[in-house]
């Protein structure tokens, strides 16, 4: 006589804390609940920034304000351009001038922070720790507390007026080489090792092993550089006096200083052409971003 055994019961699969389940569960119901209206508060700057710019001066002095243009009109875009036309210099010489410095600054910076976080995470020297406790120490001092010693430094290099004194006082940034040394930190030194000795050089090392397992801490270090260079006016003050060198920060923050009702709108369409660049390269890269800060502490 055969003994039937009783069937077990299959457990309920909880699917709340799976990032990306593959059926609705409504385990989830309390997180969209919370999720949902602090995404819509979050973006809403986002929103007004992008209506404000389409907005005809009677909608941006309207009382009380509302978020949404009402009545859309690219009259703001056009008087951007157009009194650009009257300093002499071209709008887009001022974006042609911001592209390039960009790009330059985040090359250079680049290539400084990969080779210093290597330096300091993977290499033993006498004055390491002293030397990035000072890399730390730079992360305290505001640009205007260096601004008369960093004015002396380029002065005496002879790079007032030059394209490069936008990139040379931007390319070191002590918070990115923070973040990929730590990242750094995390690679096992026997995988280094190995590579020695299946006879690897030192630039393979780097640009084969090391590059590809701190892409995401690159990545961010890329981000914040791109924000620090696209946004500053601060060679453009002090460093330069020939107009069709500076950049379109430099220009649209210009128009901001004058509070006549007049350039309201161009306020309006400058802070949306600042804003854009930033939205769309952190979009492009916020996984890696989001890895990174995850990541940073952890050795």
């Amino acid at each position: 006589m055969t003994r039937v055994r009783p069937k077990k019961k299959k457990a309920a699969r909880f699917l709340g804390t799976v990032v990306d389940p593959k059926h609705f569960s409504r385990t989830q119901i309390k997180f969209y609940v919370i999720l949902v209206p602090l995404a819509l508060f979050m973006i809403l700057p986002v929103v007004m920034i992008v209506n404000r710019s389409f907005m005809p001066l009677g909608e941006l002095f309207a009382f009380p304000p509302h978020i949404f243009v009402r009545d859309p009109t690219l009259a703001n875009f056009k008087s951007l351009f157009s009194l650009s036309g009257t300093t002499g210099v071209p709008f887009l010489r001022y974006l042609l001038n911001s592209v390039i410095i960009t790009v330059l600054t985040v090359i250079t910076n680049l290539i400084i922070t990969i080779f210093g976080a290597y330096t300091f995470a993977k290499k033993r020297f006498i004055g390491k720790k002293l030397l990035f406790s000072l890399n730390q120490l730079a992360l305290m001092f505001v640009p205007s507390a260096v601004a008369i010693s960093r004015y002396l430094v380029i002065t005496r290099l002879g790079l007032i007026d030059t394209i490069m004194v936008h990139v040379l006082s931007l390319a070191a940034m002590p918070v990115g080489l923070f973040l990929v040394k730590q990242f750094t930190d995390q690679i096992p030194d026997a995988l280094l090792e190995a590579a020695v000795i299946d006879g690897a050089r030192e630039r393979h090392i780097i640009f084969n092993i090391i590059v590809p397992l701190i892409r995401p801490a690159l990545a961010t270090s890329v981000v914040l550089t791109f924000q620090q260079v696209w946004m500053a006016v601060e060679a453009s003050n002090n460093y330069i006096t020939d107009d069709s060198l500076r950049t379109l920060a430099y220009y649209l923050n210009s128009l901001s200083t004058n509070n006549t009702v007049a350039a309201a709108g161009l306020s309006a369409a400058a802070s949306l052409i600042l804003f854009l660049p930033n939205l769309i390269i952190f979009i492009w890269m916020q996984s890696q971003v989001m890895n990174t800060m995850s990541h940073s502490g952890i050795k």
